[in-house]
């Protein structure tokens, strides 16, 4: 017995002694005017940058490989004022730095960027304005700031990349839509004071949250319990998207009970924003609450409604720009007094969330989330089955139109009349509505919205635990089910009281054969009507390594997903008929389509010095093309990649987008300068491209444009540097020059069912003659070496900060862009480009003129300077502040972007338009903003 309790009282002793050698670090943060813990503060060793969080009661500790000697703590949280904290290490002993405290960034400059990004670029839907992952952050790293509060608005992507290629959560919950692979921005649109709260993991880089894509993953946290006590109201004008912005926003902090709770409201609006009646109308509602059950167990709700409407804008070709300059908008004219748009986004898609927090212990957790969003985004546009095209920038009513017959008179009265007024004729549109009503005919012209009503559920688990003082272990299942209804509905008949007829104007046949002859009112749904439904399963694992002079991870991870359509109308179009047998290719449930992806990736850094590191990264990644890049025609089909005319093309396989990258970077960082010099190569093969569009030559109708198995090449290099040259004066520059390239000639086919591309055949058994569909031959598109658009290649930018030790500041940058590219018709670089109707290749073609055809138009290099400034006081416990920023300083005009029309794609076609005074058929392009300005006051409380 006594033998047992001297053992034991030796252990106790030992472990008390270890405990008592251990080289400890640790402390506890608040906020410097409440006094109240702050949690997710970025605690780092400088020079080891280990870094750490801290938890729900502001504290935090280092216990492994703690560097000896004079170290600095930098403690930093959005929101706040960066520190620096001196401290001493000694061996075996505890350094314990309890109420350090963090003042709030008066200044609000956070702010600026956040509110202009989110509501000016992101939320457009052209594939160009929403291609940087994270915008809505502060991040750390100086390029990716520049990359998102300077290079934005010139359609910039980060290393040529869209944001299907990184990760956006809320709460851990992915808020990538399944359709395109992108997030929907304007789901959170003006919560601006609700979304600042984030954690980042730039490119292949470790996330605690998923496995995440190569452009990194952001997860923003709207847990009640992490938001600063206290309120902001705050009022906004601006000439960019909206002109007016009001919204107010309270967090109560954790209260008695274990209650905390955090809401906000906001509206946006205003009837035209930089281009011509792009109206904006947008509500924000948020709330969160949460309940701490006990010292493991936490729940949180949050919802977030953010209803809005936008009036959209056009691309135009240059010969409109020079008619109307860059504000022009063809999509809207004046009814009764006022402007009307025909072209509206609406957006109302509410997220409800329940998130489950359990520490299971000090060094494990287990957070469980369930999320439900449903809703509708509905598009609108005018349909003119029984009338001509009433878009006021329609060919045939430019000046070109009538050039390119040599018709002076008539070029002249069209300029004329552009310049004049080039606008909707509302009037002439509810004219035809009304002499169609006295004749019993259907309406000419209706209002009808492009609609997708989307219900998605997700379940989502994620493990973290931390093995030892050097290893972290995290893993995730992800479960998503979308159910997307999709289908055209009527939302204004315009005058006619006849309705509208569901047929096929172009080539009479009907839309639903199982209601033929249906005449569709307001509410109605006509055109096409079909269900999506997608399922997604996916699991990760990673381990985190943390050593003195090196950190490493390794991550994997498998995904299953499956795709079907279920087509509600039977449309006449997608009749075919084998041996005389008719196959309906569009009513009931398509072929069920089921991928697989795995991903796997790691990273490595070296810590030469705390000032110079190393780090390394590399994944491959394949995943299930989106629902957008896999459905070649899903309005009126079954019809997929390689199924063509509802026959499997053996040539043609559907499989997974392969994705392989790797990058390396040189990190400085010291007390007054902080560098970064990165390398990256990327390859993405067997990705699917999908276009629609109306072409005209050696065959003419409105066709479905495939690309399959399209391989892609991006490299090149990003620096971003910045020094605190005086305490009040910082110097930034940033840059990023790449090449990113198509790599191969992929496969090209198109699909339509106008009359250039149906013959008649008679049946050898029964006699009978039938309409049969032709198209869909597969060629191949010569692409390689031409550059893949979007935004410039070639970025540079430099600048300043000043602040003033008595809050008030100003900065200013001069940005510099180069090597953006217009993205080329891949019609015109296959066979359809030098074979005539008979198939046979041109007599007259000349392989010098149609190099020169062919060769892909560089935009002109510009610059853009952008000025800031503010001041903010402190008036007790209450501050109050604003900023305002100047964009395009200089007023410079230029293009951010723009495709070559596909309606000439033939050799003679293209010839002929190019060699016109005007081109009937040019290029179409969008141009950035010229000056335009921004404006925000507020009080924090």
């Amino acid at each position: 017995m006594k033998k047992s309790l001297i053992i034991l009282l030796f252990g106790v002793f030992s472990s008390f002694t270890m405990m008592a050698q251990s080289t400890i670090v640790k402390g506890s943060v608040k906020d410097a005017a409440s006094s109240e813990p702050i949690p997710d503060v970025t605690i780092t060793i400088e020079e080891t940058q280990q870094s750490t969080l801290t938890n729900g009661l502001g504290e935090f500790i280092f216990s492994s490989d703690v560097p000896l000697g004079e170290q600095v703590l930098r403690i930093s949280k959005t929101g706040y004022e960066t520190k620096r904290y001196p401290i001493i290490v000694n061996e075996g002993q505890t350094v314990n730095i309890t109420d350090m405290t963090l003042d709030i960034d008066i200044t609000g400059a956070e702010d600026l960027f956040t509110i202009t990004l989110s509501d000016d670029e992101l939320s457009d839907d052209t594939s160009g304005s929403d291609n940087i992952s994270g915008l809505l952050s502060s991040s750390l790293d100086i390029f990716q700031r520049t990359a998102a509060f300077e290079f934005s608005s010139s359609f910039f992507r980060v290393r040529g990349l869209d944001s299907d290629n990184g990760s956006v959560l809320m709460n851990g919950i992915e808020m990538n839509k399944m359709y395109n692979g992108r997030p929907q921005w304007s789901n959170w649109g003006g919560l601006n004071d609700m979304m600042r709260n984030q954690v980042l993991s730039n490119g292949l880089g470790a996330s605690d949250y998923n496995f995440g894509g190569i452009l990194g993953t952001s997860n923003i946290i709207t847990r009640a319990s992490s938001y600063r006590k206290g309120g902001r109201i705050t009022y906004s004008s601006s000439n960019r998207s909206y002109t007016n912005r009001a919204m107010g926003s309270y967090a109560s902090g954790l209260l008695d009970g274990g209650w905390s709770y955090a809401f906000m409201i906001g509206r946006r609006w205003g009837d035209e924003g930089y281009q011509d009646a792009t109206l904006y109308d947008s509500n924000s509602f948020f709330a969160t609450i949460e309940k701490k059950i006990n010292e493991k167990h936490s729940l949180n709700f949050t919802s977030v409604y953010t209803p809005n409407r936008r009036g959209k804008s056009s691309a135009n070709t240059q010969e409109v720009y020079d008619l109307k300059g860059i504000k022009y908008n063809e999509f809207w004219g004046d009814l009764d007094g006022e402007q009307r748009n025909s072209r509206i986004k609406e957006v109302e898609e509410p997220i409800f969330m329940l998130n489950h927090y359990w520490d299971v212990s000090s060094k494990t957790s287990l957070n469980t989330s369930i999320g439900y969003q449903f809703g509708k985004i509905g598009n609108s546009r005018l349909d003119y089955a029984g009338g001509t095209n009433p878009s006021p920038a329609y060919y045939q009513n430019l000046p070109s139109y009538f050039l390119e017959d040599g018709d002076l008179e008539g070029a002249y009265e069209a300029e004329q009349e552009f310049i004049n007024d080039g606008q909707v004729n509302w009037n002439r549109i509810i004219d035809a509505n009304l002499t169609n009503n006295i004749s019993g005919a259907n309406a000419a012209y209706v209002l009808y919205e492009d609609r997708n009503d989307d219900k998605q559920l997700t379940l989502n688990t994620v493990f973290n635990t931390e093995l030892n003082d050097n290893i972290i272990l995290n893993g995730g299942i992800n479960y998503k089910k979308l159910d997307s209804e999709n289908f055209a509905e009527i939302i204004d008949l315009l005058g006619s009281t006849t309705g509208a007829s569901n047929i096929d104007s172009f080539n009479q046949n009907q839309f639903d054969l199982n209601n033929p002859d249906r005449v569709a009112f307001e509410g109605d749904k006509f055109r096409y009507n079909y269900n999506l439904y997608a399922n997604e399963l996916s699991g990760f694992a990673q381990a985190q390594f943390k050593y003195n002079k090196i950190d490493f991870h390794v991550a994997g991870s498998v995904t299953k997903t499956d795709y079907q359509r279920e087509g509600l109308y039977k449309n006449e179009n997608q009749i075919l008929y084998d041996n005389g047998v008719e196959i309906d290719n569009s009513y009931g449930k398509g072929d069920k389509l089921e991928f697989t992806g795995v991903g796997a990736k790691a990273g490595l850094t070296y810590k030469i010095t705390g000032k110079h590191l190393l780090n390394f990264n590399g994944g491959y990644i394949t995943k299930a093309p989106s629902i957008r890049n896999t459905y070649t025609n899903s309005r009126e089909s079954h019809d997929y990649v390689g199924k063509i005319n509802g026959v499997n093309n053996p040539d043609i396989n559907i499989t997974e987008e392969t994705i392989t990258s790797f990058d390396a970077s040189y990190i400085f960082r010291s007390p007054i300068v902080s560098a970064k010099l990165t390398g990256f190569y990327t390859t993405i093969e067997d990705a699917n491209e999908i276009s629609f569009f109306f072409t005209q030559g050696s065959t003419t109708g409105f066709i479905q444009e495939v690309l399959s198995g399209v391989d892609k090449e991006h490299f090149g290099g990003e620096l971003g540097i910045e020094a605190q040259v005086t305490p009040t004066i910082k110097l930034k520059g940033a840059a990023s020059v790449g090449q990113y390239t198509y790599s191969n000639n992929p496969d090209l086919y198109v699909t339509s069912t106008s009359d250039d591309f149906t013959t008649t055949e008679t049946d050898a058994n029964s006699g009978l003659t039938t309409t049969v569909n032709t198209s869909g031959v597969v060629s191949t598109s010569n692409l390689e070496n031409y550059k893949v658009a979007g935004g410039p290649q070639t970025a540079y930018s430099i600048g300043f900060e000043y602040r003033d030790p008595n809050y008030w500041w100003f900065g200013a940058t001069a940005n510099f862009f180069d090597n953006a590219y217009i993205d080329v018709s891949p019609l015109s670089r296959s066979e359809e480009f030098y074979t005539d109707a008979d198939g046979l290749p041109y007599n007259d073609y000349d392989p010098d003129v149609a190099e020169g055809l062919l060769k892909q138009e560089k935009f002109d290099s510009y610059m853009v300077v952008n000025l800031v400034g503010g001041k903010s006081w402190r008036i007790g416990d209450k501050y109050v502040g604003f900023f305002a920023s100047v964009g395009n300083l200089l007023d410079k005009e230029y293009k951010t972007g723009g495709y070559e029309q596909g309606r000439r794609a033939d050799y003679r076609a293209l010839r002929d338009d190019v060699s016109n005074t005007k081109r009937v058929f040019g290029s179409k392009y969008w141009y950035g903003r010229g000056v335009n300005y921004f404006l925000n006051v507020y009080v924090r409380f």
